[in-house]
């Protein structure tokens, strides 16, 4: 059974790469292009799981995460950071807005795909 993943990518070349990458996995993809798109699209869809990229024109990816999370139809749905920065901070930041787990770019196939196998078996 396919699974619906969203996908929230500003930049269209990370978006194009990991759009590809989870077609891989035979599950379906809906794209977001910043933070405020990821939450409607959450919440009318019901994504089996989220790709996030925190650096967002608008809403952030930190602060859509916390936004999902709070919200009682949208918080058990885990959330993947996969961001170009790897810091410190910004990785706590996600993890303390309810953030699953956090993948720094540049991105990696295999990663990418073993954390799909991990939250849809």
């Amino acid at each position: 059974m396919a699974h619906l993943i969203l996908l929230v990518e500003d930049n269209e070349a990370n978006r194009v790469l990991l759009k590809d990458i989870l077609a891989l996995t035979g599950n379906e993809v809906l794209e977001a292009v910043n933070g405020e798109a990821a939450v409607q699209l959450a919440q009318e869809q019901k994504p089996q799981l989220i790709f996030m990229d925190l650096q967002l024109p608008g809403i952030d990816g930190i602060k859509a995460t916390k936004i999902l999370k709070q919200n009682p139809s949208t918080r058990d749905i885990p959330i993947v950071a996969v961001s170009s920065y790897a810091y410190a901070r910004e990785k706590q930041l996600f993890l303390a807005a309810g953030g699953n787990v956090y993948l720094s770019k540049p991105i990696d196939v295999d990663l990418i795909l073993a954390t799909v196998s991990r939250f849809l078996p």
